[in-house]
């Protein structure tokens, strides 16, 4: 019990306002819900910046958790693209119109999960440190890849359908 009150006492409170805005976010993706585009945004982005920021080499000068990152980023980038979540645009407002699904709150909890443990094995262990550390980078790249791709879908589709409402709405010539 110590042991795993060390470990949530020493996390950043930044983490728990994290982890509280992507559970609030999922569970209110269970329902169904009109969103501006911009908002939609806002979770791939966070995830995004998340994986970004964890490039950087650590202290050992080596390249690896680079490939890792650049490689699990890659693989999981057309897995986004191919994979969007399914949406309605209101032709008045412009706003995207979703159905709930609880693929939004198991998600954010699964990255999280994986962000959260790799960070605290990299923490408290120093022999696994080197081994979590190319870990961490390739679930960083893996999220940041999934992400980016999603978010290209999101924004090709919304694009596809604003074009679409365009067309249909002008008076045959």
């Amino acid at each position: 019990m110590s042991f795993a009150y060390q470990i949530l006492i020493h996390t950043p409170i930044w983490v728990w306002a994290l982890l509280a805005y992507l559970v609030w976010q999922g569970v209110k993706s269970m329902q169904p819900r009109k969103t501006k585009i911009w908002r939609a945004l806002i979770v791939p982005v966070v995830f995004i910046v998340w994986g970004i920021s964890r490039i950087g080499f650590g202290p050992q000068a080596s390249v690896w958790p680079l490939v890792a990152w650049c490689g699990a980023a890659l693989a999981l980038l057309p897995l986004g693209v191919l994979t969007p979540r399914p949406f309605d645009v209101d032709h008045v407002t412009g706003e995207i119109i979703r159905p709930g699904s609880i693929f939004a709150l198991v998600r954010n909890l699964v990255v999280f999960s994986l962000q959260y443990t790799v960070s605290v094995i990299s923490a408290i262990s120093v022999s696994e440190r080197a081994l979590a550390f190319i870990v961490g980078r390739a679930i960083s790249g893996a999220t940041a890849g999934y992400f980016l791709g999603s978010l290209i879908a999101l924004l090709i589709a919304y694009r596809r359908k604003r074009a679409a409402d365009i067309k249909t709405s002008l008076p045959p010539p």
